[in-house]
């Protein structure tokens, strides 16, 4: 039998902001490329924290803190997550391709691969795109990669906000099974 825990008791087991932002980060950055809703912004910062990636770059028109939509659904997490507002996706892919990261983009392309079906080459950078248009195509135009979630019904893309859950979840995954992480 299963005995569930309670809220307080998860609380308590969790470290502080000062522990999280002061502890080792998985070798994944993300970009955020124009994403339209605050709810969204605040849930990326959320999971980003969950998943504990090493930054979250807000670029476009993306919104940014301190902004009580985003607070909304970050619940602290804008102060756990490194964040920088950059003007476009464009000069932190030149930045961070210098730097020797791998940029993936979350976007259906005519090359694009299901998310589960690449080996993927740390450090990275994740971009997510717009609710509507996704990632921009001058910015498309300078990943290394792109992939995609299969999706079997009717609709071809989900939420922004989930579709960045599971991937990043899974690329996490694949890198603590390939590198042993030191506490």
């Amino acid at each position: 039998m299963h005995k569930k825990y309670s809220s307080e008791f998860i609380k308590s087991t969790r470290p502080s902001v000062e522990e999280v932002t002061a502890g080792r980060k998985f070798p994944v950055s993300v970009i955020a490329e124009n994403v339209r809703s605050l709810y969204n912004v605040g849930s990326i910062f959320r999971t980003s924290d969950g998943a504990s990636v090493e930054r979250l770059y807000l670029t476009g028109y993306t919104g940014f803190p301190p902004r009580k939509e985003i607070d909304k659904t970050a619940l602290g997490s804008v102060n756990s997550v490194e964040w920088i507002k950059r003007d476009t996706s464009i000069e932190v892919i030149r930045e961070l391709k210098g730097e020797g990261y791998h940029i993936a983009a979350l976007e259906h392309t005519d090359r694009s691969i299901p998310y589960t079906e690449i080996e993927y080459t740390f450090p990275l950078c994740l971009i997510v795109g717009n609710e509507v248009d996704g990632t921009a195509g001058d910015t498309i135009e300078l990943v290394d990669s792109a992939i995609e979630i299969p999706m079997h019904g009717i609709k071809q893309s989900l939420n922004v906000s989930v579709a960045y859950g599971i991937v990043i979840y899974h690329i996490i995954e694949q890198y603590k099974k390939r590198t042993p992480r030191i506490p």
